[in-house]
């Protein structure tokens, strides 16, 4: 079938100079998959893939920069004005695998190579020359119905490659589609196969599931199809936990935790997205029934469950370290008026203040949904960014010493309190702070 798409938006400009060298060149060759899907959908696709006639080694001859990212199974890069698209080979798979690449590949026509992808919605092409999309599989169709269904017979296509079994779940959340009745029940089915998926590329993909928009879905496919407990069984532990109704009253830790996931926006800071995610993981195990029900140190317990999820699928330490503070400090701005005006100037200043002022906005629209704390803390929070930086130290360790302190554990107590004393005003020359430590360090 071929359609045309008078409206389609005009390709990268890079993107389409590389087609066209293609295609000049003698060899057929079209836009294919998300790039396709994304612009029926009038999205803004994130990349432009090319399927072309020619072979690798035909590639590298026509383009003077390219990378051979996956050679032996068609797939080349192409750089273009400083940016990589990728460019592969109609191919088909051969028989066998592994479940995450084939034994081997042949080359093949354009038709035989969207019979071998993953979902009919990213199995078309387009030829920006006659403005047609060709469809061989009924994606069109798909689109309009807002439905995710697999090429031929889901168990097939999941057993080429296990990790279409995430994405399955990831295509119809991000997009909002419905998974058709074949493809959830085999991605039900199938769930325990994921677990044989390396432990980044289920990172990578759970993370574009948590960033691209609609997380909260996500999570509640995850759950459906029993994925959950197969990838973050921590997270499924909190689906029952019951939560005091006067600051919960949407329902139990899980519930919670969908609702903070449904505000999260498109192109979210994947930090936030997993501090949301993770922020409560503490409770299922803290929770006591006393007074009221209560969750005494889940933060603390929560920080250091996030850390080992994250290590478990080898996200950067980066974001290890910066997700388990956000977890550890969720509940920090609920006592900011009662901070040191010294420890509030700190945390204003944090480079993640404003991550950690968002999840406690989240936090909030998903229980109670009262923004008092959030209001003070966000007008302290442009006090504090317009005034000037906080001056350097007035005294430093060399100070100290020349002053006849002995260095010992006792040196950051000193330190920390003249930085204080600064950014509170209780003085603002060397001499004050001087006096300030002879009153309260004497020396012995």
């Amino acid at each position: 079938m071929r359609q045309v798409y008078k409206d389609f938006p005009a390709p990268d400009p890079a993107a389409l100079r590389i087609l066209n060298t293609l295609k000049t060149a003698g060899f057929e060759s079209y836009f294919c998959g998300g790039c396709v899907r994304d612009s029926i959908l009038g999205k803004k696709p994130q990349d432009w893939d090319i399927a072309t006639a020619a072979r690798p080694e035909e590639i590298e001859k026509i383009f003077p920069h390219t990378v051979a990212v996956g050679k032996a199974f068609g797939v080349m890069q192409v750089v273009e004005d400083g940016h990589s698209y990728e460019v592969a080979t109609f191919r088909g798979d051969s028989p066998g695998g592994d479940g995450r690449r084939p034994d081997s590949v042949h080359f093949c026509s354009a038709e035989e190579d969207v019979l071998r992808r993953d979902f009919t919605v990213n199995a078309l092409l387009y030829d920006p020359e006659t403005k047609e999309v060709i469809d061989h599989v009924g994606g069109i169709e798909d689109i309009k119905n807002r439905i995710i269904r697999s090429v031929g017979a889901p168990s097939k296509r999941f057993l080429e490659d296990y990790l279409r079994i995430l994405r399955a779940v990831r295509f119809s959340s991000t997009l909002g589609f419905n998974l058709d009745e074949p493809t959830f029940n085999s991605v039900r089915d199938m769930a325990g196969l994921i677990r044989l998926v390396s432990a980044e590329r289920l990172g990578d993909e759970l993370e574009k599931m948590l960033t691209r928009g609609g997380a909260g879905a996500a999570i509640i496919i995850l759950e459906q199809t029993h994925l959950l407990l197969q990838l973050l069984p921590e997270v499924a532990a909190m689906r029952g936990v019951p939560q005091p109704e006067e600051f919960h009253p949407e329902g139990d830790v899980l519930r919670h935790t969908i609702l903070m996931l449904e505000s999260l926006p498109e192109a979210c800071d994947p930090l936030l997205a997993w501090a949301v995610l993770l922020h409560d993981l503490g409770k299922p195990s803290t929770i006591e029934m006393l007074d009221r029900i209560r969750f005494n140190n889940h933060p603390d317990v929560g920080a250091d469950m996030a850390r080992e999820i994250l290590t478990r699928l080898k996200r950067p330490n980066r974001m290890i370290a910066a997700v388990e503070s956000l977890v550890r400090d969720h509940m920090r701005l609920t006592h900011f008026s009662k901070m040191r005006v010294a420890k509030q100037r700190r945390l204003l200043r944090d480079p993640l203040f404003l991550l950690h002022l968002e999840l406690h906005r989240l936090d909030c629209l998903a229980s109670h949904r009262k923004l008092g704390i959030h209001e003070l803390v966000l007008q302290a929070y442009e006090e504090e960014m317009a005034r000037p930086l906080p001056p350097e130290p007035i005294l430093t360790g060399v100070d100290l010493i020349r002053l006849g302190y002995t260095p010992g554990p006792e040196f950051s107590k000193m330190l920390s309190a003249i930085e204080d004393g600064q950014l509170e005003g209780k003085f603002t020359t060397p001499d004050e702070a001087i006096a300030y430590l002879r009153q309260h360090f004497p020396r012995n």
